[in-house]
């Protein structure tokens, strides 16, 4: 009996086209597809005894899910901060699925100088030293944990211990500071046991900022009385896309003992661009450093980085000790310097779109998304529907309803807007005030779809 499994790889070639196709007629849509739709539960169906083949397979993902597929990636999706793909990412995402290489050692391929090619241009790109070593893990939540948990590492080695062989209870509690953490921040502390309540946040500065106050962090740091602790630095909040002053904050380490963690992740693009750039003066201080490359990069999920110069404590806490990898190389292994053993080459798509673009498209993308926030911004300055909320920094804008802007309100109003479909923007609350955000991070928007925004607003308000 002939599996259809068997009939497929016989067939792989027509199979692969007829994915191209579907795919092809998406992108061909993807300015006019809805930025976002509603989620509309769907019976489940059955496991099927005996498949029908992946070409039956296609036909009915396509019927049920394919056709009805949002834009997410495409020119007017502005919620979260969400990036697209650009041509050469794909085809590099395209083939790390074809080759399907697990990239957990140097002992099987020559895949390894891919990411290690990547990991330097990404340096050159941030304008980071070369002792800062990268290492490709799944997102900005991964990336935060990888460097909190290096970070806790570094506070038992402080005092003589080691968390990473002993467990948390070899140590006092860690504190953690930070102006205004990102909710991923939490979720690391909490997965690594020093638990949420360790972050005490810190006075922020006065009037319309979300950067800390360094003063304030002085004083917080002269109250842990000499205890090791770990400070959390922002290059770019949720809602304002505001920035702590990384350098100042980097001149109290030679009053305090504190390891120094940056959360760069879609804010560190700045350095791209001469323009910006001076909004990132310190990052190269930082003891670990997240960039999310899924977000301004413009490469598909899943794809972050951590950077931190400290390669022997990164080795310390995330060493795999078994027979089967063999010793530890020099470079070590991926599988020693995060949380996965199997890792997919999710460094290709980086590898092609830094090739293809470079330093001076990558510039171009950031400049080209902020002038877009600017004008964005502009509308919302001069309509009487609309208040904007905090001066745009970068490529963020925070705004809210003239009247009234309640949570129900503003809601319903995201609501009107998503089911409208031109536009997808995503709620926040800043000052207590219920707010919305748009992010432009997209390499497919234009100055066109900003309008098409603009009066998918007026329209929906």
């Amino acid at each position: 009996m002939t599996l259809p499994l068997d009939q497929d790889l016989e067939q792989l070639e027509s199979l692969l086209h007829h994915t191209v196709e579907q795919a092809w007629a998406y992108l061909q849509e993807i300015g006019d597809r809805p930025a976002a739709t509603d989620f509309v539960p769907q019976p489940m169906l059955s496991l099927p005894d005996q498949g029908q083949g992946a070409a039956a397979a296609l036909d009915l993902f396509m019927h049920r899910y394919g056709h009805a597929m949002p834009a997410s990636n495409g020119p007017r999706f502005w919620g979260f901060v969400t990036g697209g793909t650009t041509p050469a990412a794909l085809m590099g995402d395209w083939l790390t699925s074809t080759y399907d290489l697990n990239l957990t050692s140097v002992a099987n391929s020559t895949a390894p100088n891919i990411e290690q090619e990547a990991v330097q241009w990404l340096r050159q790109l941030f304008g980071l030293p070369p002792e800062f070593g990268g290492t490709f893990v799944t997102g900005a939540t991964m990336s935060n944990l990888v460097g909190l948990a290096i970070a806790r590492e570094w506070v038992a080695q402080q005092q003589q211990r080691s968390i990473a062989d002993e467990g948390l209870q070899a140590i006092p509690p860690i504190t953690v500071l930070s102006g205004i953490a990102h909710s991923s921040i939490y979720k690391a502390l909490a997965i690594l046991g020093m638990g949420r309540q360790s972050l005490k946040p810190v006075p922020l500065l006065p009037g319309n900022r979300e950067a800390v106050d360094v003063a304030a962090l002085r004083q917080a740091l002269e109250q842990q009385d000499g205890q090791p602790c770990i400070v959390v630095g922002n290059a770019g909040t949720v809602n304002t896309v505001d920035f702590d002053d990384l350098g100042a904050i980097a001149a109290l380490k030679t009053e305090f003992p504190f390891w120094f963690h940056v959360d760069a992740a879609f804010g560190g693009f700045a350095a791209c661009s001469p323009q910006y750039r001076s909004l990132t003066a310190g990052m190269t201080t930082a003891d670990s450093l997240t960039i999310d490359a899924h977000k301004w990069l413009n490469v598909p999920y899943d794809a972050a980085l951590l950077f931190t110069p400290h390669r022997a404590l990164q080795l310390a806490v995330f060493q795999n000790s078994a027979a089967y990898l063999g010793a530890m190389g020099d470079p070590p292994d991926f599988v020693h310097l995060s949380p996965e053993n199997s890792r997919r080459m999710r460094a290709l798509p980086t590898w092609f779109s830094l090739m293809a673009y470079g330093q001076g498209g990558y510039q171009a993308l950031v400049e080209r998304n902020c002038a877009q926030a600017q004008a964005f911004a502009g509308h919302i300055e001069a309509a009487h529907q609309f208040r904007l909320l905090a001066p745009v920094r970068l490529n963020g804008v925070c705004f809210t309803l003239a009247e009234n802007p309640s949570e129900e309100r503003v809601t319903a109003f995201l609501t009107r807007l998503r089911q409208d479909g031109r536009i997808f923007l995503t709620p926040t609350v800043y000052q207590g005030i219920p707010a919305i955000r748009a992010a432009f991070t997209n390499c497919r928007t234009r100055e066109a779809d900003v309008a098409i925004a603009w009066q998918a607003l007026q329209d929906c308000c």
